[in-house]
């Protein structure tokens, strides 16, 4: 049994095979992983047995990722759990929410399997925040 085989991580996304996409990605690298449809079901699922990463999408049907990462943030039982964003929404206002929020990451649809598993590997390694996030070309406060 390695290392990894007793992380567990936690997929929300509504895109069905996009979300088996990555686990299969993280069960091939020897993590433990979950699929969860919706950020309600994710809600359940991380509350239920909580995950050392969460990947989540942001739209969503019933409660947006940011949505759920909000709720997240105010209960002591998810709030330090590292969150990963995987959106298509990549506008500078919906990264810039992320990150204010506490997201881990922010990777922009869509993603390889290399930078998958380097984002899982850096959110894990620095205690649930990469050393350094990706410059996401704000425009210059003026």
């Amino acid at each position: 049994m390695s290392d990894k085989d007793a992380i567990r991580i936690l997929i929300i996304d509504d895109d069905i095979e996009f979300a088996n996409l990555l686990r299969m990605h993280l069960s091939a690298a020897g993590y433990a992983a979950e699929v969860a449809e919706d950020a309600v079901e994710g809600g359940r699922a991380l509350l239920a047995r909580p995950p050392a990463l969460i990947l989540c999408d942001i739209n969503m049907p019933y409660m947006s990722g940011l949505d759920l990462m909000s709720l997240m943030q105010s209960d002591a039982r998810s709030a330090s759990i590292p969150v990963v964003f995987v959106s298509g929404r990549t506008d500078g206002d919906t990264m810039a929410n992320a990150v204010k929020l506490g997201a881990a990451d922010f990777l922009a649809k869509p993603i390889t399997r290399e930078q998958l598993l380097e984002s899982v590997k850096a959110c894990l390694q620095a205690g649930g925040r990469r050393a350094a996030l990706p410059d996401y070309r704000f425009p210059p406060v003026v």
